[in-house]
């Protein structure tokens, strides 16, 4: 996306005939990890309306494997939490724990494909969600993933159809911290909780931002069921 001026070229070429070139330094590619902190012991709240909106908190569990939880700083903490693993190239979602149980989430078919969503290509048709990929890349991707989710003390099933498209890293401020690195995440969750066997439909549509050093909910933009927006205020270490 940079555009090459013919005169920097012809001068370029002609300092290169002149002085030998320096061996190329193979760029360090950014992770997940420095975004999200997922394996620090970190933690943040997101305000809207004037008034704190939402914490989360990252609990490591194993050099590979952290919980986030999700909640109500005034109700903390939450009795839920979602379970990551970094395994190679990937950040993968196991599950969840709530209401005293274990959700697994297990796929029928993945997809990944580039920022529109073209060119999709079969990555896994069973184990874990393929959630974000741990190196960043310098290009956008999307991800499309189908499958179920299963309450262990039960066995019950959910279907569900996940689409995400994670875009590199860019500058980022919102109206309470400025100058920050963010990726972002548009997400759009669909599934038939309450009618088993039934379509999927859609229940949730948003943009998450996520501020490199800091962590997540930099900015929450959320399109659906309703228009509803909150940014990061804070961010600790427990």
């Amino acid at each position: 996306m940079k555009f090459a001026y013919l005169g920097a070229a012809l001068l370029a070429a002609v300092t290169a005939t002149a002085v030998p070139a320096a061996p190329a330094q193979a760029a360090v590619a950014e992770n997940w990890g420095e975004y999200s902190r997922m394996m620090q012991r970190s933690a943040g709240q997101h305000w809207a309306d004037g008034q704190a909106a939402g914490q989360w908190t990252w609990k490591p569990l194993s050099a590979d494997t952290s919980e986030v939880s999700w909640g109500d700083p005034k109700k903390w903490p939450p009795k839920s939490a979602e379970k990551f693993i970094h395994s190679g190239d990937w950040v993968m979602l196991d599950g969840w724990r709530d209401n005293g149980t274990y959700y697994t989430v297990r796929v029928t078919k993945e997809q990944i494909g580039d920022a529109t969503c073209g060119n999709l290509r079969t990555i896994a048709s069973s184990g874990r969600q393929h959630y974000a990929k741990w190196d960043i890349p310098g290009e956008a991707y999307c991800l499309k993933a189908w499958g179920k989710i299963t309450e262990q003390s039960s066995g019950k099933v959910v279907d569900f159809g996940h689409t995400q498209i994670w875009h590199p890293p860019a500058p980022c401020s919102n109206r309470y911290l400025r100058g920050e690195t963010c990726i972002k995440q548009w997400e759009s969750w669909w599934d038939n909780q309450g009618e088993p066997g039934g379509p999927i439909t859609k229940k949730l549509e948003r943009d998450q931002h996520i501020a490199r050093g800091k962590g997540m909910a930099f900015i929450i933009q959320q399109y659906f069921p309703k228009p509803w927006k909150s940014e990061a205020r804070s961010y600790w270490n427990w």
